[in-house]
């Protein structure tokens, strides 16, 4: 099997026409499993905001100069009630059909993690639905565990 090759980068503003589209792909795809999103366009990600933010990093990964995935890394505060008092959130986890299971993900939450660590934050979470099963065995790849499962009736 030949190597994928692909190179991530820290997003710029140039970049939001093709992430505002990874976003409309990443709804579609999500729709299944939420039947209470709103019909018609949505938006999940202030991108602009994510991407200038001092205390967020939001990558891309691109093959021979065309972006094929996505992912951002927030610090946030933690409720007051629990340990430790901050983390690091992950979202916009995104790769193209086309590209999918070749390790871009992986690397992009890699990179993330890493940057967690440099600003001393060990805590790293993120938000997936429960029958998306290609996403849970990824983020189970890298280490992650089922925390705290959303009900709704």
């Amino acid at each position: 099997m030949k190597s994928l090759k692909f190179d991530v980068r820290e997003a710029d503003l140039q970049d939001l026409p093709k992430l505002k589209e990874f976003e409309q792909s990443l709804i579609s795809f999500e729709r299944p499993f939420a039947p209470n999103l709103k019909k018609g366009a949505i938006t999940y990600y202030d991108i602009n905001d994510l991407i200038v933010r001092k205390d967020a990093l939001f990558l891309v990964a691109e093959i021979e100069g065309v972006l094929v995935g996505s992912g951002y890394g927030l610090l946030k505060n933690a409720v007051p009630y629990k340990i430790p008092a901050k983390f690091t959130y992950l979202g916009f986890m995104y790769v193209v059909p086309s590209n999918r299971g070749k390790g871009i993900i992986g690397d992009i939450i890699e990179r993330l993690i890493k940057w967690s660590h440099e600003k001393n934050i060990y805590e790293i979470q993120l938000d997936v639905y429960a029958e998306n099963k290609w996403a849970i065995k990824a983020y189970e790849k890298k280490g992650f565990k089922p925390d705290l499962l959303k009900m709704r009736l």
